[in-house]
């Protein structure tokens, strides 16, 4: 290996090794503190970084913290894209489900991390635009099930199903936060049937109708 490629791979490592000391830096303090009062600064000094070096990786901790959320909102947009082809409402209830509960234990096992994110959502217009994204990515793919199920004959073609999907986002949604802030006393497997229940219930058609 040449002396000019061993410098240059030299540096890639350790711009490697900077980046993730101010990922774990980060993350320490946010589960320590919370996201208001954690700064950048607190964030170098904790990696024993220098500012100039932080700021060539990361603007600040806006970007820190989307970084930290980027594996867990993946699987989200991953889960939320599983192929979905149900051949009658029964079908299509246990497939429901079955992603519903899913996503919810998601959300609970990824709980230190989306306790900061729910709180950075309020804070940051960055944070929130990324979770608007989240959403709306979301909505894409349950208004395609949606569509799908509606050009088979399984469900109700009365209704849009954009406005269905925003609709069912939105509950999962509000019981994702909930289950995380231990605001509720029911267990995930009740939530998500419940509400699965009611809207599979509310949207498919039963072959006899």
């Amino acid at each position: 290996m040449k002396i000019e490629e061993k410098t240059m791979d030299g540096r890639y490592l350790r711009s490697i090794m900077t980046r993730q000391k101010l990922l774990d830096a980060a993350r320490e303090l946010f589960y320590e503190v919370g996201f208001e009062k954690t700064t950048i600064s607190k964030i170098i000094k904790r990696a024993k970084t220098g500012y100039g070096t932080a700021y060539v990786h990361f603007k600040g901790k806006d970007e820190l913290l989307i970084m930290l959320m980027e594996n867990v909102m993946q699987a989200f947009l991953d889960m939320a894209d599983t192929p979905f082809l149900p051949t009658s409402k029964s079908d299509a209830k246990q497939l429901i489900l079955k992603q519903v509960t899913a996503f919810l234990n998601m959300a609970k096992s990824n709980e230190k991390i989306m306790t900061v994110f729910s709180e950075a959502i309020g804070l940051s217009q960055s944070v929130n635009e990324k979770w608007n994204e989240i959403r709306q990515i979301n909505i894409h793919f349950i208004t395609k099930d949606i569509t799908y199920a509606q050009t088979m004959g399984l469900a109700r073609t009365d209704l849009q199903a954009e406005i269905v999907a925003k609709s069912w986002f939105y509950t999962n949604e509000n019981y994702q936060w909930a289950i995380i802030q231990n605001a509720t006393t029911s267990s995930i497997e009740d939530i998500a049937w419940t509400i699965t229940t009611m809207y599979v219930d509310g949207l498919y058609l039963d072959f006899e109708q």
